[in-house]
């Protein structure tokens, strides 16, 4: 620019193309972050409303004002700097938005951590929602391949090598029993939202029946008790995410491993240009699979941050609930990237029975006495429809 300030550039994804174009990635943006801050402040205005602490039509303005104010990102990401978070400088576009009747019914009572932790766990709400409907997806696909395949015979590998023969249903039972369980884990979180004042205690906000109006106003769960530095939320969250890409990366591993030449009992579902190589014309590369781990090998050390994040000094942590955040959105990020990428996946996965046929005769084993193998599909199945 002509005064030399340094614009931010739009992250496109090119760091990450496992979550680049995908549903999560919008969700996850930093309009995404503003919107759910701007939506935070509105609800905490209609909530205070609907207990009589300010006149409706104050709190309906507000929320006019909220939808319509318009923010310069790279802006305000700088003047972010002077207040180690980004809510202070948007407080004062929203108060210069709402003019002088409306200024002091806008974040009345409310403390920063309030409406930045709301604003993160909408993000999360909302990228969970779409997470959760791709492992369904992910589930019905791996479902119709343990049925299809249950009496399938391959050669079963243990530390690398050929052990006994099992059924590729077989193995496909058991990824669905390992997303399955990823899926309850992910489901099961339910983000709440966060109002506690200045010091989490409630003090300054009014009637303690607030937070739960602002809970239900903002479309998040209630917490009880403000949640300021008590971190199980985001931690329990991390971890649920941790589970998610553990779970679509053991997947991917397997297929890549079985997509090799030389073994080829599987393979991707082919695409136009996908899967091509720079400089060798006669690669098809396993690329949903890469992309899937690459999201399985980052998200367990994210998640490990905001683990650390439970150690927290006194009332307000200095510094770890800052770096909760970037953290928190990339995990949301690469699990929907991943979900999203092992749903079609799963759901275009090409089986050669022969090559599995042939891979058993290179140790010489017999297929006869899988009866077990298939009785373990059904067991995975009746488990799978029993929670659906």
């Amino acid at each position: 620019m002509a005064d030399g300030r340094r614009v931010a550039s739009p992250d496109a994804g090119l760091f990450s193309p496992v979550r680049a174009g995908t549903a999560v990635e919008e969700l996850t943006g930093e309009p995404a972050f503003v919107r759910g801050m701007l939506d935070a402040e509105a609800a905490l205005c209609r909530a205070a409303a609907r207990l009589g602490l300010m006149p409706a039509a104050a709190a309906a303005a507000v929320t006019r004002v909220c939808a319509a104010v318009e923010v310069d990102l790279p802006d305000l990401a700088r003047r972010a700097r002077g207040a180690g978070n980004p809510l202070v400088p948007l407080l004062a576009d929203l108060r210069a938005a709402a003019g002088p009747e409306l200024r002091e019914y806008v974040h009345r009572g409310a403390t920063s951590q309030d409406i930045v932790d709301t604003a993160l766990m909408l993000m999360a709400a909302r990228a969970r929602e779409v997470i959760v409907a791709d492992l369904d997806r992910v589930l019905a696909a791996l479902a119709g391949t343990a049925e299809r395949h249950r009496d399938t015979p391959m050669a079963g590998r243990t530390l690398g090598r050929h052990a006994v023969p099992v059924t590729f249903g077989g193995k496909a039972a058991g990824w669905l029993l390992l997303v399955l369980a990823a899926r309850d884990a992910l489901a099961a979180v339910r983000p709440p939202a966060q109002l506690g004042g200045a010091a989490g205690t409630l003090a300054g906000l009014g009637p303690p029946e607030l937070a739960d109006a602002f809970a239900a106003e903002v479309g998040l769960a209630a917490s009880g008790v403000p949640w300021h530095a008590r971190r199980t939320p985001v931690a329990t969250l991390g971890a649920a995410l941790a589970q998610v890409t553990g779970a679509l990366g053991k997947i991917a591993t397997d297929v890549v491993l079985l997509a090799q030449d030389e073994v080829a009992e599987v393979a991707e579902p082919a695409a136009p240009g996908r899967g091509g190589s720079s400089s060798m014309a006669h690669k098809r590369n396993p690329v949903l699979s890469i992309l899937i781990r690459s999201a399985a090998a980052q998200v367990p050390a994210l998640a490990q941050i905001l683990q650390a994040s439970l150690v927290a000094e006194h009332e307000r942590a200095t510094g770890a609930w800052h770096a909760e955040w970037a953290p928190l959105r990339d995990c949301l990020r690469l699990a929907g990237g991943a979900a999203e990428t092992a749903a079609e996946l799963c759901a275009g996965l090409e089986v050669a029975p022969d090559r599995m046929r042939a891979g058993l005769e290179i140790t010489g084993q017999r297929t006869g006495g899988l009866g077990a193998s298939a009785e373990l599909v059904e067991r995975a199945l009746a488990e799978y429809r029993r929670t659906r």
